[in-house]
């Protein structure tokens, strides 16, 4: 009992040197000297992009340390809503969406955070981090004083900012300053009135003292739409831009303060049939020793991308639909993988130039392995999954890919055209009559396909969500079938759905309970596919090849790695994080093959990654097979 009361009273004595303490904490912006203030005294941040929801929680740490030890005093996080609020009114911040225990890390770690909560975050994520059930409203005006917009959104941040509170630097932790909403110079809507919304609201629940910014594209007509009185205005470019011209501009909307370049692009992404991007090393490591010299705080877009695992990709709508292939590598100073790479290197010592480097090596890149090839076999074809249900109301599948079932009004012996005229297919459609795979459908690019049968032969059309519009006019982006489609004079009716949830299929094991053996028939169009990688003792990163296969989805485990589809590239081999496999037990692998499997039926295990199509890394990757094959 002497004990515990000893405590109590020596716990009592030290609160107000606690409170002392924290008070003592601040961060704010020195208008007199155009600089940020940290207690009390001039502050410059280095900061790097790293989003939490493209990295297994067990390599948090791995990359947080690395990007330290490269000389980063901060990192700009992004916080997606629909990666915590998949069903509305849910909120997940358990496991891979623990967002305080990342926001621990870092402040262990010894980094600063510059949050940017949203709602909308771009991010080359689906939907701009909206979540799809938003479009449950059918009239929704996204991003603005909508009701049917506000009020979720509001409620929404009234969660996250309540969690953030305490993550602020003045109340003891490491958030220095929050972003409202992002871009929103970039957006058609220019809603003042929900942009000082959203200002109120952060506002009452982060406080008074809290710098408040915004971040938009490098023209007068961004910058006046994305910008609001009380919100300090940031910009961002990248190293095709000319510096001076550029923080002129952000001047004429802030006279007085920091520069600063809230998104400095240390490379890009990639879309499906594009070339790898790659932003030149000497160039960025040049702009980013310029603007620390000119005393502008630089956060650089990306420090590492990470994945879009699963279906989180984004996707782009200019003058058609593209979408954003399933690596975020981002050419960044530190890969997919989170290896060091020249880039951050170079960084590194324009870094040294203006703060004292951290003592010490960097950490090495995780472990890799070749684990060679797995040969898998059919399971079913994916219009007879098991738990296959008909849904009648509010049919609903938010990612992933639904059923559309019908009939044939007449016979149509000959090849008779299957149009979408409305451009109605989003995303792509792959057809069969009478389980036979006719060919498929693309929004934007494949509107008319040609089918046969007879009256009364079953139509399936399976439409696969590519990700839906992350950034633009456009990120109202339903999915599914959206018009009619025709059969040569015939509007086609009668439809029945069915969402395939084949996540969920994977996760329960049924699918390789199902296991049909080699016997399943063969054909073109969607099968999916089974095999087992064994057990080597070792659980290290690792690459997946699909040399030959076509387009489509793999899991591991449980885990829905994402899209492949090295026919249309860049992207060559999909990364596999070593958390997600198991040292000591099989571990299970499902493809989902959209459109035509190889004879060889096998995929390759590498210890590297191939993120473009270029002649000689092709020849380079079919010696990999033929070699691993006369071993």
């Amino acid at each position: 009992m002497k004990s515990q009361t000893t405590f109590v009273l020596l716990s009592l004595c030290l609160l107000p040197i606690i409170f002392v303490l924290a008070d003592s904490r601040s961060f704010s912006i020195d208008y007199k000297n155009n600089c940020f203030q940290k207690d009390g005294k001039p502050f410059q941040y280095i900061s790097g992009s790293i989003h939490y929801s493209r990295i297994p929680r067990e390599y948090w740490k791995d990359r947080l340390l690395k990007m330290y030890m490269t000389g980063l005093n901060a990192i700009q996080v992004y916080v997606p809503w629909n990666f915590h609020g998949t069903v509305q009114g849910v909120f997940n911040f358990a496991g891979d969406r623990d967002l305080e225990y990342f926001l621990n890390l870092a402040n262990q770690t010894g980094l600063l955070v510059i949050l940017r909560p949203g709602p909308y975050i771009c991010a080359e994520w689906e939907m701009g981090g909206l979540p799809a059930w938003l479009l449950q409203k059918p009239n929704i005006i996204l991003r603005s004083a909508d009701t049917d917009y506000l009020k979720p959104a509001s409620e929404w941040l009234a969660v996250l900012l309540t969690k953030m509170r305490p993550w602020l630097y003045q109340n003891g932790g490491n958030i220095i300053s929050v972003q409202v909403e992002n871009e929103y110079g970039s957006y058609f809507a220019c809603d003042y009135n929900y942009m000082r919304h959203l200002h109120t609201l952060f506002r009452l629940f982060l406080g008074e003292d809290v710098i408040l910014f915004t971040t938009d594209g490098n023209t007068d007509k961004e910058m006046i739409c994305g910008t609001l009185e009380g919100l300090y205005a940031t910009i961002d470019f990248g190293t095709d831009t000319n510096i001076t011209a550029a923080f002129i501009r952000q001047r004429r909307f802030e006279p007085k303060g920091p520069l600063v370049n809230s998104e400095f692009y240390t490379g890009w992404l990639d879309h499906w049939g594009d070339k790898h991007a790659s932003v030149d090393t000497v160039k960025v490591s040049k702009m980013l020793g310029e603007m620390l010299s000119m005393g502008a705080s630089v956060n650089m877009y990306m420090f590492e991308g990470g994945t879009n695992f699963g279906y989180w990709n984004g996707a782009d709508h200019d003058s058609r639909f593209r979408s954003v292939v399933t690596s975020y590598d981002y050419n960044a100073p530190l890969s997919e993988a989170g290896d060091p790479t020249d880039k951050l290197l170079a960084i590194r010592d324009v870094i040294k130039n203006f703060r004292d480097i951290p003592v010490g090596p960097m950490p090495p890149a995780t472990p890799k392995f070749a684990y060679g090839f797995v040969t898998l076999q059919k399971v079913c074809k994916t219009l007879f999954i098991s738990g296959l249900s008909l849904c009648y109301v509010n049919c609903v599948q938010y990612y992933g890919f639904m059923l559309y079932r019908t009939t044939l009004p007449r016979n149509v012996p000959e090849p008779t055209p299957l149009i979408s005229p409305l451009n109605g297919i989003h995303d792509r459609a792959y057809v069969s009559v009478n389980g036979v795979y006719q060919g498929l459908m693309e929004r934007d690019t494949a509107l008319v396909m040609n089918v046969t049968g007879q009256q009364g032969d079953q139509l399936d059309i399976l439409v696969e969500n590519m990700g839906r519009v992350n950034f633009g006019s456009y990120i109202n982006d339903k999915k599914g079938l959206l018009g009619n489609l025709i059969l040569g004079n015939d509007v086609l009716t009668d439809w029945s759905i069915y969402p395939l949830d084949i996540d969920t299929a994977v996760a329960n094991g049924w699918l390789q309970a199902a296991h049909s053996g080699s016997a399943m028939e063969a054909g073109d169009g969607p099968m999916i596919y089974s095999g087992t990688l064994k057990s080597t003792g070792l659980a290290w990163d690792t690459f997946v090849k699909l040399n030959g296969w076509t387009k489509g989805q793999v899991w591991v485990n449980e885990v829905n790695l994402g899209r492949y589809w090295p026919q249309r590239g860049p992207q060559q081999t999909l990364y596999v994080p070593g958390p997600f496999l198991s040292a000591t037990q099989p571990n299970n692998i499902t493809v989902l093959e959209l459109e035509r499997a190889p004879s060889h039926r096998r995929i390759l295990f590498m210890d590297r990654p191939h993120l473009e199509t270029v002649l000689h890394q092709k020849n380079h990757i079919n010696d990999d097979f033929n070699c691993i094959c006369t071993i």
